[in-house]
């Protein structure tokens, strides 16, 4: 009798699972096609997103989805830096060693997965699929063995991990909870003062990073002499009035203001409050003599233009807005056009004249800068830039102010304003310019913003986000004495 033990059956072969392609979903498609443009064009969400969004729409994509491609877009730049950290400490790798698509895709998945109320499982399958869409399965695996490491805590635990003390080095501490460069913080802080008592100066440099992570209200402005007020309010149905300007009007959170009549026929435009609150400190700052001829020197894109040619109209007096480049030129020239009153739009250089010294009553010079106080609608412009990018604008800055006070007559106002509370490019320049000269002298813009607080000792004005709810402009009014 044979002893060789039987052999068992060979089991059957389980069928392969046919192959299943990733379901396209429009919201996460879109969201990865504009920080992708973000980071390889160096293009700016604003711009790229709303073309985005129409050829999803086209494509069937519902304002639900719209919405939701909107918060993954703003929500995932504004708290880049802090997901970068968190994403580090999910993988074997330094995160420059990861391709740069990669980093997207998990940095929408961490958002969703730390910031909103997408369920855990919901957020992870999603990722995952658009994971497989765009990048293929292989690396559709990687990004699902990280985001589950992701999940495993909440956004707090996370930064309780990954943020070092306070107490051992403040500025990157309040760099990765508030999701802004190191030397943006910097930069902020100084700006804020330093000087203020320890806890007093740390609540404030957090309110203001915090309030840069915000998403900002969109604000309309109703041109004088085009539209009143309350006919641009009796369009919006629902929204409500500006904090300080008597021209604005804050529109509701979801609202669309292309869609609005007045906007589509040029009577009203989307301005930040802000910058409607530096012209109007311009118009009323006192000149001595007549008040015939204004100057905006940097026009472009044109919305301070519209607003000073109004207010010009309204006392006879005419603009004219130079910009350099042509392409803004065209965009000052459709802001204005439907002005009341006389004004002319020019392709000029600031720093190269192309009007005779002396001959305007009122000059604003909105100057290029680093952006740094408009963080809250350009989230992606903190990283992009550099220190030495802020630099780089200095010379040009103080060019164009000494051009504005040439091109002013004895008697009238030049307006130093731009977008930006770093003191390189605020204070520190005008201060160089009026270094030794004794033509000019200051004039105390808070007056000219009544019953706004937290304007500082003056002369000049920062406005800050958390404080005003505006961007974060500055303002120098400067009269020719001699």
């Amino acid at each position: 009798m044979s002893t060789t033990p039987a052999k068992r059956p060979t089991p059957a072969k389980r069928p392969a699972r046919p192959y299943r392609r990733p379901k396209k979903d429009p919201a996460r498609i879109t969201a990865f096609k504009a920080l992708r443009a973000v980071d390889e064009r160096d293009a700016y969400a604003n711009l790229v997103l709303p073309p985005l969004l129409r050829e999803a729409e086209k494509e069937g994509m519902d304002r639900r989805d719209a919405a939701l491609a909107t918060e993954l877009v703003y929500g995932t730049l504004r708290q880049q830096g802090s997901y970068d950290a968190i994403i580090a400490a999910c993988i074997d790798r330094p995160l420059r060693e990861v391709d740069p698509p990669v980093l997207d895709v998990l940095a929408l998945g961490a958002h969703q997965l730390l910031a909103t109320r997408i369920p855990t499982h919901a957020a992870v399958s999603a990722t995952v699929e658009l994971a497989r869409a765009v990048l293929g399965d292989g690396r559709a695996k990687f990004v699902n063995a990280v985001l589950r490491r992701i999940s495993a805590q909440d956004l707090d635990a996370w930064i309780a991990q990954v943020a070092p003390p306070y107490e051992e080095d403040a500025e990157d501490h309040l760099a990765v909870v508030h999701s802004h460069p190191r030397w943006v913080v910097a930069a902020l802080w100084d700006a804020l003062g330093r000087w203020q008592p320890d806890a007093a100066g740390r609540t404030a440099i957090e309110e203001l990073l915090r309030a840069d992570n915000e998403r900002p209200e969109v604000t309309l402005v109703a041109r004088p002499g085009r539209i009143g007020v309350e006919e641009l309010a009796e369009q919006l149905q629902v929204g409500s009035a500006g904090r300080w300007s008597p021209y604005a009007l804050r529109l509701a959170e979801g609202g669309d203001p292309a869609e609005l009549a007045a906007v589509q026929q040029n009577r009203a435009g989307v301005q930040d409050e802000g910058s409607q609150l530096v012209a109007l400190a311009l118009a009323a700052a006192p000149v001595a003599g007549g008040d015939r001829l204004w100057l905006d020197a940097c026009a472009g894109p044109g919305g301070k233009a519209a607003l000073l040619g109004a207010l010009a109209a309204e006392r006879g007096a005419a603009l004219v807005a130079s910009e350099r480049q042509p392409h803004r030129a065209r965009l000052v020239a459709r802001a204005l056009d439907g002005n009341p009153g006389p004004y002319q739009v020019i392709t000029a250089d600031g720093t190269k004249p192309a009007w005779q010294p002396g001959s305007f009553d009122r000059v604003l010079v909105d100057v290029p800068c680093s952006g740094l106080g408009a963080l809250r609608r350009r989230p992606e412009a903190r990283w992009r830039r550099r220190p030495e990018d802020v630099a780089g604008f200095g010379p040009l800055q103080r060019e164009l102010l000494r051009s504005a006070l040439a091109a002013v007559r004895i008697g009238g106002v030049v307006g130093y304003a731009t977008c930006s509370p770093h003191l390189a490019e605020t204070r520190s320049v005008v201060d160089d310019v009026l270094r030794g000269r004794d033509d000019v002298e200051w004039i105390d813009a808070r007056p000219l913003l009544p019953g706004m607080p937290g304007l500082g000792e003056g002369p000049d004005v920062q406005l800050w986000p958390h404080l005003h709810g505006t961007d974060a402009m500055y303002l120098a009014l400067l009269r020719r004495t001699s």
